[in-house]
């Protein structure tokens, strides 16, 4: 046992001596997270905005001027009609246009309801399909509270004695727009969705690559032979040699926690046990996968083009951090299956953003802990196989 101790030992003091091992570990999740978090975002910023109204009116001006003032929108101008506003779409002066009827305020009143229109350019379509709800939100909210109050007021006079014969609605028109509601992150923010998965991504990275280059490095050199004649089972030192780097991971998860809620403002809406839980079960998946690498190849750079290019890329493409897997095709979302951090970020995404109890996460915990148990059998299987 003392032997054991020792080698972990050394293992922590071989990387604390190795400067680059240490910059990657601590700058590379620092620099996703900010990279992440606020360079890279699906959040729509400063949208140049037309007008094409057909009346001035005062509530339409007045509409404009609250758009102008939010932090999405832009207020560009006003167009004199449907082919200019086009024109300056195409040349590239505005991003989207707001087009009212005629006698807009008047027939804002009216059972009908008033004309209103949300142009985008949809050549983006995800930037589109976001500028017409924000704009779509920000005209239902604006205008709702002066209809209920007509409404109020028409229904009133209506119980009054009013016997003018006039029809009097008794809700409020429905044309101008739904209440919209987002659960979970009604601000819309890009981290919300990115964080689970650089969490995913991280993790397998710092695990799987540095695991597997530690152990493939003393093969390389040659001193995989003079620590296999010491008296610890040639396993053993394998766990020592991974259980530095299980250390390692578990405070750079604690370093994301604190840049996550800290800096990016995520909030943790379930349980943080579980979900520390779930990370180190993670954790330990990749751990698993970096020690099957070793097993596999001679070289270090073999080692790093697997865990580095061929890991890193389903990681994003299949695992849902970038893309929906409900929108690929059934052989891809089927390969999406197959992926380790596709189950981690939905685990963390249910409990880290939705709250919910962990009863919800039990599929994604099992399925990751029984992929855990068979990479690592195999890679203890293989592992002996090369010895032999």
């Amino acid at each position: 046992m003392k032997e054991f101790f020792a080698f972990v030992r050394k293992e922590f003091l071989h990387i604390f001596r190795d400067r680059r091992t240490l910059l990657v570990l601590i700058g590379l999740p620092t620099m996703l997270i900010v990279l992440f978090g606020f360079a890279i975002s699906t959040e729509i910023r400063n949208v140049n905005i037309g007008l094409y109204s057909q009346d001035d009116d005062i509530a339409v001006a007045r509409l404009m001027e609250k758009i102008d003032q939010s932090e999405y929108f832009t207020y560009i101008g006003e167009y004199g009609s449907e082919e200019d506003v086009d024109m300056a779409m195409r040349r590239g002066e505005i991003d989207a246009a707001l087009m009212f009827g005629p006698d807009f305020a008047a027939s804002l009143y009216s059972d009908a309801g008033a004309d209103i229109s949300v142009v985008a350019d949809a050549t983006n379509p995800n930037n589109a399909s976001m500028e017409v709800m924000y704009l779509t939100g920000i005209v239902a909210d604006y205008f709702r509270d002066d209809v209920e109050e007509a409404v109020a007021v028409r229904m009133l006079a209506s119980m009054s004695g009013d016997e003018s014969g006039e029809s009097v609605p008794t809700a409020m028109p429905g044309t101008v727009g739904p209440q919209l509601r987002m659960l979970y992150n009604p601000q819309l923010k890009s981290s919300y969705n990115f964080v689970p998965g650089i969490m995913g991504l991280i993790l397998l990275l710092i695990c799987a690559l540095m695991t597997s280059v530690s152990i493939v490095r003393e093969k390389e050199t040659g001193s995989m032979e003079v620590l296999l004649v010491s008296p610890i089972k040639p396993i053993n030192i394998v766990l020592a040699k991974m259980i530095p780097y299980f250390v390692i991971s578990c405070a750079v998860l604690v370093n994301i926690l604190l840049l996550t809620i800290f800096v990016l403002k995520v909030p943790v809406a379930g349980s943080f046990f579980w979900m520390i839980l779930v990370s180190v079960i993670y954790i330990i998946l990749s751990l698993g996968i970096g020690m099957l690498v070793s097993s596999l190849v001679k070289t270090q750079i073999i080692a790093t083009l697997i865990c580095g290019m061929i890991f890193l890329v389903p990681v994003m493409m299949f695992s849902g951090m970038l893309y929906p897997i409900e929108s690929m095709p059934v052989a891809l979302q089927w390969f999406a299956q197959t992926i380790p951090a596709k189950w981690f970020i939905e685990a963390i995404r249910k409990i880290m953003i939705e709250g919910v109890p962990v009863r919800y996460v039990t599929k994604e915990i099992l399925i990751m802990t029984g992929m855990a148990v068979v990479i690592f059998a195999a890679a203890v299987i293989k592992f002996k196989d090369r010895l032999d």
